[in-house]
């Protein structure tokens, strides 16, 4: 099963995953910047959004981003961690396979 220690931005749970992030708010576009490790060697998914980092707008445009990207409703989404951080963790509930695969297709179809 993927997680994070094998180049994944995420981690396999009962209940779904939780995407570790990175995010660039006031950016040109919603998008992918691709995967990197971060300073205590786990991968993260880098998205940059428009909007910026006040009153919580970022991190709405990067839950509604991903609910679009992923073809999940906003509510199977919640931040879990980092709202006034760049560093950010997102758990997303479903099937856990099904997210895995939805993650792994939308990531490396953005940047590899």
């Amino acid at each position: 099963m993927p997680s994070a220690s094998s180049e994944r931005p995420y981690a396999i749970g009962p209940d779904g995953v939780r995407l570790e992030l990175r995010l660039t708010p006031k950016a040109r576009a919603d998008r992918i910047d691709g995967l990197a490790l971060d300073a205590d060697g786990q991968w993260v998914l880098r998205l940059a959004v428009t909007a910026p980092p006040e009153d919580g707008k970022a991190n709405r445009a990067l839950i509604a981003f991903l609910a679009k990207s992923l073809k999940l409703p906003q509510s199977a989404l919640a931040l879990v961690q980092g709202a006034g951080h760049r560093r950010k963790r997102v758990a997303i509930q479903g099937s856990p396979n099904e997210l895995a695969a939805r993650l792994d297709a939308w990531i490396g179809g953005q940047h590899g």
